[in-house]
């Protein structure tokens, strides 16, 4: 029966702070973000990937630097600049430079490519050489001016506000020559005047302008390291000069842009400020926190404290650098404030070379909503634009730039969770950048655009990549709404669903209790049970097995047999009856508890792979003999354990021991199609012989996980996540559940992979007879299933089953993933359901595995929030999509040493909270609404008092004998006074006698 379906939305908590925090705007105060809460939960959902939109005010923006992308470094009478000239000097391929993206030539198709991904803005650079060769500012250059003017007034006609940064580190070389560039202070006034013909010609018009584009990159780089322009690798005093220069010329510009152009042109004005961000190798350990805060002092907190602070240096820059440039009082107060928001860039060239970045032995990470948290608590919660964010790619990547993809999403989202839970005014964002272009220290060797530019081409088309696909994507929507929308469900499943625990084998060994006196179980190695005559409490750890069965309320328990502690030998010549009895226990054992036991026959693993010696010696299941050995094996399993058992499962995971026959993929193939026969074999023998009797059902475990294309854009990612379903799963699934034979799709693509010479594959071939036996050699459709794989299309060369697929995994960085890196995906669980029905018809199925390892010992929340989130998908793949889903079986029972956590029990049997949890959806039946319409049935009302007789047996039976050794007692002492009675009648009748 089913109950009728409610729907639920769920509304996410309030925001709140992700710190408790008391927000003042000290220095020192973003120490806080590195102190973890002790009681921190891995499933969060302030620290879980964030579906919901920007605020409606929202800007989104997309960024360029002139030098990277104008090209035409001659044309038209440009200036040299000191970009123009390190280049020539320290880059064999300098000559490209000079044509580039050709944005100075080529403005219709940079429009054409901001109209296609719909930004609010367009943030870019005026190169000062193009407007005034010299740099001095004098008579302009007309065709630059006229340039910056169309682009501008395109814009607007657009509605796209233009966001102009004056320097973006191309000085016009004469500067440089004669000044010496940025160490000279006469560089203040000189850029001042250049922003005051700027704001004079340019501000009626633009509302934004930035001063200075990551001036740390300049000093640092610039003059110390000399990896960019000019190239000078000085002392470090001079690095602090320059950086003290730029500093005071932007101050000068921002008071000059207040006092004269702000109050009739209405703009803003800022300085952007770029950093790396950094995480301590112990978040409890204070010194290491202090290293992580000194180490975005020395770096953002150098031109931050000074324009967003108090005006001065940060004291441990002060106190580490005695010969730091000193800002008099009035300096400080002129400089403090001399921004309109905060600008900040977080980008490779704010990580690369990391050997450049004050680590301090500290860990680098790319959290930008930390750092956008650190930048709150030091600088007091100012607005902030995002001015520079994005990754980069490989030279060769063309439009398929899938890492950037997920760099894009991860960014963004963190910004999103940064508006969202920590109330940080974030209101712009800018991509970067708009095209591919040159990229300083690393030349064309690296691309970072979300337009492909072929540099040698003529025509250089902006041709959108994956990632220009997925932003547009962002801005329609601003910000990010779920792939699957469906809100969960308030519903049972059906009053018979099975509810059930995955264990992979029973322990048939021999135990001895106490030996040592210290109250624990001592494995005797090498002795197996050789006992009196057969009863199921010569087993110590079947008790054990029962009092974990018995917490977990479960209907249905699924173990694995061994079947090579069954036939020794492989055939029926050695029949171990001990086993079999052990076995038959467990069986007899778990129904008493009113649980069912659904039975594995063969459960191989990649460590243990489960073979009779003599037939692994024979070749394993390379070896089609090995079929019929288990044919056999199989079948004395139905006749000695068949009438308690009615479901069966004859292998888990075939399509798993590829990772066992790797030698090569005809290796791989052969022995996977003597499992399908084996399998086949065993369930005609079930179905001819045992099943009129027996009333089973027998199939197969496959592995069944989901496969997502890792790039949605890309049509060769989508036919490579249904490629590889079909070599996963049909594989398997297709002979069984469908036509006898391998799916086209494998044969196919493995023949055209030959036919080019990429592989010698041999896929093999079903006999009729073959055919006909494995087609519908199933009951229902068992599945285990764990995560969502990301694929790639990966051509690959060589005969292995996994060159054979050409695919790649990805891992999402913004996935909720375990300990072993499983990504936590849900809905992946939906999608596969819904799959095997549409590919193999309205089949039952059961999932007889699922479940996540979890390192926690005393919380496991991650497999609590697990449960319920994959349990919610399972439901709706049964309510709204029909899907005829039989039971559900959690994996697994009991944890083991050594490997990844992923039981309900330690290996010492030690209950997790969890397992409370899986109770409660048990009792439940899945997820009600205010009441439940399965209530106990008659059977297991009546089996309540079963259970009571099977729980408290040695307490009855010490009972029972303390009875009836009462009423012996009581008999006897009855029989005895009878017996005297009798005998006192006598004497007396006797005494009358004699007086007479």
């Amino acid at each position: 029966s089913q109950v009728g379906v409610s729907v639920v939305i769920q509304r996410p908590p309030p925001y709140k702070l992700h710190h408790s925090l008391t927000l003042t705007g000290l220095a020192g105060e973003g120490r806080s973000v590195w102190k973890k809460d002790s009681h921190f939960s891995p499933v969060s959902e302030t620290q879980m990937f964030l579906y919901d939109t920007f605020p409606k005010e929202f800007l989104w923006g997309v960024g360029t630097g002139a030098f990277q992308v104008e090209g035409s470094w001659r044309k038209d009478g440009k200036g040299c600049s000191i970009w123009d000239r390190f280049t020539h000097s320290e880059f064999r391929d300098a000559d490209s430079t000079g044509t580039s993206s050709d944005s100075y030539i080529l403005l219709d198709k940079d429009l054409s490519a901001l109209d296609f991904l719909g930004v609010t803005f367009y943030q870019f650079s005026i190169s000062w050489s193009r407007l005034f060769p010299t740099g001095v500012v004098a008579a302009p250059n007309e065709k630059g001016l006229q340039y910056y003017n169309t682009l501008i007034d395109s814009l607007l006609h657009r509605n796209i506000d233009p966001v102009v940064t004056l320097y973006h580190w191309d000085l016009p070389l004469m500067l440089q020559e004669k000044y010496g560039g940025w160490k000279n202070e006469s560089m203040i006034d000189i850029f001042n005047d250049y922003a005051t013909f700027c704001f004079q010609t340019f501000g009626d018009r633009v509302k934004y302008w930035i001063t200075i584009h990551n001036p740390y990159l300049v000093a640092w780089h610039g003059y110390g390291t000399g990896i960019h322009a000019p190239g000078e690798r000085g002392k470090i005093t001079t690095v602090y000069s320059v950086g003290h220069n730029l500093i005071k010329a932007h101050a000068k510009v921002w008071h000059n842009y207040k006092e004269h152009f702000q109050p009739y042109q209405k703009g803003m004005i800022s300085i952007v400020l770029g950093s790396h961000w950094i995480k301590p190798n112990k978040s409890e350990d204070e010194s290491d926190i202090s290293k992580c805060q000194k180490s975005m002092e020395r770096v953002l907190g150098w031109f931050a404290k000074p324009i967003h602070g108090d005006g001065d240096y940060p004291e441990e820059l002060k106190n580490e650098y005695l010969f730091l440039p000193h800002f008099t009082e009035d300096e400080k107060n002129y400089i403090k404030g001399t921004a309109d928001f905060f600008a900040f860039s977080f980008g490779p060239s704010n990580f690369k070379p990391p050997n450049t970045l004050p680590k301090m032995g500290q860990n680098l990470s790319l959290n930008l909503r930390e750092v956008l948290n650190w930048i709150k608590l030091e600088y007091n919660s100012p607005r902030i634009l995002i001015a520079e964010n994005g990754w980069f790619t490989d030279s060769h990547v063309k439009t398929d730039d899938t890492t950037a993809i997920y760099m894009m999403k991860n960014f963004i989202n963190k910004v999103l969770q940064a508006i969202k839970y920590d109330n940080i005014d974030v209101f712009g964002y800018t991509a970067w950048s708009l095209l591919d272009g040159f990229e300083w220290q690393h030349a064309y060797n690296i691309r970072r655009g979300l337009f492909y530019v072929d540099f040698k081409s003529k025509k250089k088309e902006r041709i959108p990549k994956s990632s220009a696909l997925y932003y547009k994507q962002i801005i329609q929507e601003n910000g990010f709404f779920p792939k699957d929308s469906t809100p969960n469900l308030q519903a049972q499943f059906s009053c018979d669903f099975s509810w059930g625990i995955t264990e992979s084998f029973c322990d048939s060994s021999l135990y001895l209790w106490n030996v040592t006196g210290d109250g624990l179980l001592h494995r005797v190695e090498g002795v197996k049970l050789k006992t009196r005559p057969a009863q199921c409490t010569d087993f110590v750890s079947i008790k054990k097995q029962l009092d974990l069965l018995e917490k977990m309320k479960v209907t249905h328990y699924r173990f694995a047999l061994d079947w090579s502690l069954i036939l020794p030998n492989g055939d029926l010549s050695v029949v171990n009856r001990q086993v079999l009895r052990y076995y038959r226990c467990v069986i007899s054992e778990v129904l008493k508890l009113n649980v069912q036991s659904m039975v594995t026959l063969y459960y191989p693993t990649h460590a243990y792979l489960g073979l009779p010696g003599p037939l692994l010696q024979a070749g394993g299941w390379l070896n089609q003999s090995t079929a019929y050995a288990f044919q056999d094996y199989a079948a004395l399993c139905f006749r000695e354990l068949g009438d308690l058992v009615k479901l069966w499962i004859t292998i888990n995971e075939p399509n798993q021991l590829s990772n066992v026959y790797n030698r090569s993929s005809n290796d791989t193939y052969r022995a996977a199609h003597n499992l399908l026969i084996a399998h086949a074999m065993a369930w005609r023998i079930y179905d001819e012989q045992y099943r009129s009797s027996q009333y089973g059902k027998v199939s197969l475990s496959l592995h069944s996980d989901w496969a997502e294309p890792a790039n949605p854009f890309s049509e060769s990612h989508s036919k490579a996540a249904s490629r590889f379903l079909q070599f996963e799963i049909g594989w398997f699934a297709n002979p069984i559940f469908k036509t006898g034979d391998y799916p086209a799709t494998m044969r196919e693509y493995i023949s055209f992979k030959n036919r080019k010479g990429l592989s010698y594959t041999l896929l093999p071939s079903f006999t009729s007879e073959e055919k006909q036996l494995v087609k519908g050699a199933a009951d229902f459709y068992a599945l285990n299933h764990f995560t969502t794989r990301f694929v790639i299309h990966e051509p690959q060369n060589g005969s292995q089953y996994e060159f054979d697929r050409d695919i790649q995994f990805l891992q999402d960085i913004t996935c909720l993933s375990s300990p072993s890196r499983l990504a936590v995906v849900p809905w992946g669980m939906r999608k596969v359901l819904r799959w095997i029905k549409k590919t193999y018809g309205d089949v039952d199925i059961y999932i007889t595995a699922n479940g996540i390892d979890d390192q926690s010992l005393d919380n496991d929340e991650l497999r609590n929030y697990y449960l319920g989130k994959y349990v919610q998908e399972v439901l709706k793949a049964y309510y709204i999509d029909k899907v005829k889903i039989k039971g559900y079986y959690a994996f697994k029972m009991t944890e083991e040493k050594s490997k990844p956590r992923f039981g309900f029990f330690t290996s010492d049997s030690k209950g997790k909270p969890s397992i409370n949890f899986y109770n409660s959806l048990i009792s439940n039946n899945g997820f009600p609404a205010d009441y439940s319409v399965c209530g106990p049935s008659g059977h297991e009302k009546q089996c309540s008092f079963c259970l009571f007789i099977s729980q408290k047996k040695p307490l009855i039976f010490f009972a029972c004998c303390i009875f009836c050794t009462l009423i012996l007692l009581l008999a006897i002492i009855f029989f005895h006074k009878r017996k005297r009675r009798k005998r006192f009648k006598a004497k007396s009748i006797k005494c009358i006698c004699v007086s007479f």
